[in-house]
């Protein structure tokens, strides 16, 4: 009880009390069943104040569509795609391609419409939002297929969509910022696009859950281990076919070589058991000759991104993320 205390005695009273009201509204996750699976996966804020307060409001110069491309499997994966509504017609920009947190299991491309409508926005960029298939009824790696076939789809269909297939960035939060290390990892060695540049927010990237940060912050806000073992238990599955938790399909710092990925901005929250996963992540690139940039926010929890305007630091993180998509964008 007394490392409870002192994590959440760590965090601004605005931010635990939403912290706190985001845990109730979820529930346990623990045994969900499939109306409350549903529900949570689509339990989107209106984007119409006060929840603007929170989240950021979606900028009226922007058009906001859907669209998608047809999986190795098949299957149509539906993407959420925004686009500058100052672009002259005929323009194409840069692109860059999001996946989205919520343990591999919630979420979904629509919520994350505050967060992606700003990137496009203020950085000049068509932002393609992936709503890849998520655990328990598709484990591992089926997200991290849909999110490369995502990658290359965009590649192959530039001229469509509007966008520069030499210019393309991936990025993602939470178990959104693993798949977009393990896709620049299987883009690196299988080819079919071309990766310049990724940003990493609170990934999670080791799937043993070794890290000190997991026990440092085992009852944080917002996630927690128990949480963590969770979500992994629903995207890895058992039995012969399950990956296993240092695969680096599932794992991107337990990869056997970290050498020629895309430069890399890793984001971690102080107050997260995923922080060290960020931290070990980043490291492992320098190493490995990579350029990366780590900035860890103090007093900052697990999924700051996604309320910037109730953190203390929520606002220079989010203006940090578009100054690196920004810096690593070619200008025409």
């Amino acid at each position: 009880m007394a490392s409870r205390t002192r994590r959440a005695a760590g965090l601004p009273l605005r931010t635990r009390l939403l912290a706190a009201a985001l845990t109730r509204a979820r529930g346990p996750i623990d045994d969900l069943d499939a109306a409350r699976l549903a529900r949570l996966r689509s339990g989107d804020l209106p984007t119409v104040p006060p929840f603007t307060w929170v989240t950021g409001a979606v900028p009226r110069d922007l058009t906001v569509g859907g669209d998608g491309f047809t999986a190795r499997d098949g299957v149509t994966v539906p993407v959420r795609t925004y686009r500058p509504s100052t672009a002259r017609a005929g323009d194409a920009l840069p692109v860059l391609v999001w996946f989205h947190g919520g343990g591999w299991m919630l979420g979904d491309a629509k919520g994350y419409d505050p967060l992606c409508a700003h990137l496009a926005h203020a950085c000049d960029v068509v932002v393609l939002s992936v709503d890849y298939r998520r655990s328990p009824e598709h484990r591992a790696p089926k997200a991290v297929l849909d999110c490369v076939d995502a990658v290359r789809w965009a590649t192959t269909e530039a001229g469509r969509l509007g966008i520069r297939a030499h210019d393309l960035g991936v990025a993602g939060d939470s178990a959104g910022g693993n798949l977009a290390a393990v896709v620049s990892a299987v883009v690196r060695d299988e080819g079919g696009a071309r990766i310049r540049h990724q940003a990493l927010l609170y990934p999670a990237t080791d799937a043993t859950m070794s890290q000190p940060s997991v026990r440092e912050n085992a009852d944080a806000a917002v996630l927690t281990r128990r949480d963590m073992q969770v979500y992994l238990g629903a995207y890895l599955g058992t039995g012969p076919a399950a990956l296993a938790a240092t695969d680096p399909l599932v794992s991107p710092l337990h990869a056997p070589d970290h050498r020629g990925l895309p430069p890399t901005l890793v984001q971690t929250a102080d107050l997260d058991p995923l922080r060290d996963d960020g931290r070990a992540y980043a490291q492992a690139l320098e190493r490995a000759g990579v350029p990366v940039r780590l900035t860890n926010y103090r007093r900052m929890p697990h999924g700051y991104a996604s309320f910037p305007h109730l953190t203390a630091a929520g606002r220079q993180a989010r203006d940090e993320l578009v100054d690196w998509v920004t810096d690593h964008t070619r200008v025409g």
